[in-house]
């Protein structure tokens, strides 16, 4: 099974490989049409990408897929997080819409202007939002068939210094953040990943940012959809804000591989 559309890539793995690596941050590719939606002028705009985008990550989820020994597959966000966020809910159930930020965001990370205020997400939600949701689900449900079991980790980075559109940013702000689920992230799942990343200065729970991402119709009813947030320290591999990344990538990709060989 293998998808690739403008907006998203499912890259297959090895056929018995439970495990998904979702990227959903890491480009910055806006479509033209879209670009005409921002108030921001392109150098105000690049500016936001570099402190919106998940910068390199897609690179290190194919670092880690090529250092396993049982390949997952990956499922790849093509455009910026700008367009649509595929992780936010399209509806009144997302909280990040206080700050502006919900599936289709109308403020920066500074909450300055990014659209007008009275937009209509509506275009862009049909467009990409549902499109990419349902080959996610498609994804994960491919490998409950196959596998008889899905793993989906999440892969993020983030800012070392607090954004103003963080709610919860005054929490640690450790190396590596892990981002649970209640129902999704069983015991095992989260102690595989804090020995994978020990070696990085310590990881965290939950703090700065909280949660997985596990598509809505597996969503607290299916145990063996299981899942995980990834959230690497920019620092800790990459010169802040939009910089190149550095040595500590690799060593990053190598923890990655580690979990991904750990729970396969």
């Amino acid at each position: 099974m293998s998808r690739t559309e403008e907006s998203f890539a499912l890259i297959p793995g090895a056929r018995d490989s439970p495990v998904i690596l979702h990227v959903p941050h890491s480009a910055r590719e806006i479509p033209a049409s879209v670009r005409g939606d921002f108030v921001l002028d392109m150098g105000e705009l690049e500016r936001e990408l570099d402190h919106i985008t998940d910068a390199h990550t897609e690179r290190l989820a194919s670092a880690a897929a090529e250092a396993t020994a049982v390949t997952p597959w990956r499922f790849v966000n093509r455009l910026s997080r700008l367009v649509i966020d595929p992780e936010r809910f399209p509806d009144k159930r997302e909280e990040m819409r206080a700050v502006g930020m919900g599936a289709v965001y109308t403020r920066t990370t500074h909450r300055a202007p990014l659209r007008p205020e009275d937009f209509d997400p509506g275009p862009l939600i049909e467009r990409y939002f549902h499109p990419y949701a349902q080959a996610m689900t498609a994804a994960v449900a491919d490998r409950l068939a196959v596998a008889g079991r899905a793993v989906v980790l999440d892969v993020h980075s983030y800012p070392t210094a607090r954004l103003p559109y963080e709610l919860r940013g005054d929490g640690p702000r450790p190396p590596v953040c892990l981002g649970t689920d209640p129902f999704h992230t069983p015991a095992e799942l989260l102690a595989a990943a804090e020995e994978a990343f020990a070696g990085f200065g310590g990881t965290g729970v939950n703090s700065p940012f909280s949660g997985t991402y596990v598509p809505l119709p597996f969503y607290g009813t299916q145990p063996n959809v299981t899942a995980l947030m990834i959230e690497m320290r920019r620092d800790v591999y990459m010169a802040e804000p939009g910089g190149p990344a550095g040595p500590g990538l690799d060593r990053l990709a190598g923890a990655l591989a580690a979990l991904v060989d750990a729970v396969s």
